[in-house]
């Protein structure tokens, strides 16, 4: 379960960089490290933001007025190869150097395969009269290596409509907590069937919608217990908020219905590595580090939506499939009056 947790709220950081050693990348110095987590993290954000923006709608068609569903929707998104790997370029980075030399190199993201990058740090010793011993570590290879591509989400939904043409959504995810580790999910949307407006709108054969929806993602990871390297405090946190604009088309059949859209999503993700740290190695032998750095991921893009639902009474199950540089799936469970 905490796996899933770490995959699913952007704490594969701690499950990927950290088994390697927080230590190792604070000894280049926080702005190099810094630096290196942006990248690493891009694509974890990635594809956390269209996950969490998948399963909107089912249909452009509006419930009657005070209809209302509720929904079990499962997401997921997946990381193409364009996403597992980034070019380190050294001329940008303050201590950071590849142990043969070279200015460029391509290494992993979070979901990435790249083994066998040797870097080296510039050593200062904090003792007079002792030489300075350079740190050399293997930057973090990614996902990649266990075969996961993919980011998921899962969350309740409700529909409610409480004008003709109008709908009010909402979304969470009960909020979990373990001793460690902790997240919290919730959007809310508003959609509205333009042909409502039309005079003979039932005569119409496809509905047209509009939509918008803002979700947010918070939460938090605490590895002090781990040892990975030594201090107080020590934790992930991590906010992600989102907007979704999407224009939407379907069939109004009794029992079997296509429905499809073009969409803009924008979101950032924001992680923040807070608490206390004494790195003993590098350019910053022997210091303590408090707060070391915030990563922040600004995401944008279009994205394409055909999916089919089936309806038998109250009774409806969708599945659709999304096309954009995070392209993903979705199923819905729904249950309607």
């Amino acid at each position: 379960m905490k796996k899933l947790l770490l995959i699913l709220f952007v704490f594969n950081f701690i499950n990927v960089v950290a088994q390697e050693n927080i230590d190792d990348l604070l000894a280049a110095g926080v702005n190099d490290a810094q630096r290196f987590a942006t990248y690493y993290l891009e694509p974890v954000s990635g594809g956390l933001i269209y996950s969490m923006n998948q399963g909107w709608f089912n249909s452009a068609k509006s419930k009657r007025k005070f209809g209302f569903d509720i929904s079990v929707i499962l997401n997921t998104s997946f990381v193409g190869s364009d996403n597992k790997s980034f070019i380190l370029d050294t001329s940008q980075y303050e201590n950071l150097q590849f142990r043969d030399g070279s200015v460029e190199k391509e290494v992993a993201t979070a979901f990435g395969d790249i083994e066998g990058v040797i870097v080296v740090v510039e050593g200062e010793s904090s003792i007079p009269g002792l030489p300075p011993q350079d740190a050399e570590f293997e930057l973090p290879t990614g996902l990649g290596e266990s075969n996961i591509n993919f980011v998921p989400t899962a969350f309740l939904q409700a529909s409610f409509s409480p004008l003709k043409g109008t709908e009010i959504k909402a979304r969470f995810f009960p909020q979990i907590k373990t001793s460690d580790a902790k997240v919290g999910f919730y959007g809310i949307g508003l959609q509205h069937e333009f042909t409502s407006w039309l005079p003979a709108d039932k005569l119409f054969p496809v509905a047209i919608a509009g939509l918008i929806a803002y979700t947010h993602l918070d939460g938090s990871y605490d590895f002090t217990n781990t040892n990975i390297v030594d201090g107080e405090n020590q934790q992930f946190e991590n906010n992600t908020n989102t907007l979704l604009f999407q224009l939407i088309g379907s069939t109004k059949l009794p029992v079997f219905n296509v429905y499809g859209g073009i969409g803009y999503i924008s979101g950032t993700s924001t992680t923040d590595l807070k608490g206390t740290y004494r790195v003993r190695s590098g350019i910053v032998s022997e210091e303590e580090i408090t707060n070391p750095f915030s990563v922040e991921n600004k995401v944008s893009g279009v994205r394409g939506t055909l999916g089919a639902k089936v309806s038998v009474g109250f009774f409806k199950a969708n599945l659709e499939y999304s096309l954009s540089e995070y392209s993903g799936v979705s199923l819905g469970l729904n249950f309607g009056f």
